[in-house]
């Protein structure tokens, strides 16, 4: 038995925030990364297992792209936190997102190992800002 057994739809839909301002997602920090069509396939490929949201700097610009997978409720309860990803910049790493978000992400899966080297922790400063 799973924290997914018997949960609603509602209760595995995990968030993905993905840092757009002001260096991330940017031709002057990443040339010749295809931004908006990297933003595009994680927008499909997790498509009913989870909410795409675009968000202001997250304060984590050295690790640019970022990208943050915030665990469904369900995931929560067993025992997921949200996992901080850096270099968030090719077909692949964004693949093996959704490949876990698709599983569940986090509390319902281990990080997948593809993207092990691409876990961080975020500064005091990123996990308490909040934009108005």
């Amino acid at each position: 038995m799973t924290a997914y057994d018997g949960a609603s739809p509602g209760e595995t839909t995990c968030i993905v925030r993905v840092c757009r301002d002001c260096c991330c997602g940017t031709e002057g920090k990443h040339p010749g990364v295809d931004h908006d069509g990297l933003l595009a396939r994680l927008e499909v490929g997790t498509r009913g297992h989870a909410r795409v949201l675009r968000s202001a700097c997250l304060l984590a610009c050295d690790e640019s792209n970022v990208v943050v997978v915030t665990p469904s409720v369900a995931g929560r309860r067993a025992g997921g936190r949200p996992v901080w990803l850096r270099a968030v910049l090719d077909d692949e790493t964004v693949d093996a997102i959704t490949g876990w978000v698709a599983l569940g992400g986090p509390g319902a899966e281990p990080v997948p190992a593809g993207l092990e080297d691409r876990v961080f922790a975020p500064s005091g400063l990123s996990l308490t800002w909040t934009a108005v």
